[in-house]
């Protein structure tokens, strides 16, 4: 009879700690950059982008090319912002963009 309660008590008790440990992680954000790309890309070579979490401590877009690469780079850069409006506008013909 002691066996039974022996395995829910340890059962119980490990279960409490994989839920302690995972409600640890919290919802951070799942990318951020720390090291950025200053090389100008042709705008030809980006099919898409997308920007980071607002959590992460240093803002960036994350470029992803052709080849299937992403790469950070600084929003603030003018070649940023330009190729961010050309996808924008190629994605919506005659919309221009806000940046």
């Amino acid at each position: 009879m002691a066996a039974p309660r022996l395995a829910l008590s340890v059962f119980v008790l490990m279960l409490a700690a994989v839920m302690l440990t995972e409600g640890m992680r919290g919802t951070g954000p799942k990318k951020c950059c720390f090291r950025f790309n200053e090389n100008q890309l042709p705008k030809e070579r980006v099919v898409g982008y997308t920007k980071t979490s607002q959590q992460c401590p240093i803002p960036a877009v994350m470029l992803k090319t052709v080849a299937g690469r992403q790469l950070c780079v600084r929003p603030s850069a003018t070649w940023v912002k330009d190729i961010i409006t050309y996808l924008e506008a190629k994605a919506l013909p005659g919309k221009t963009s806000n940046l």
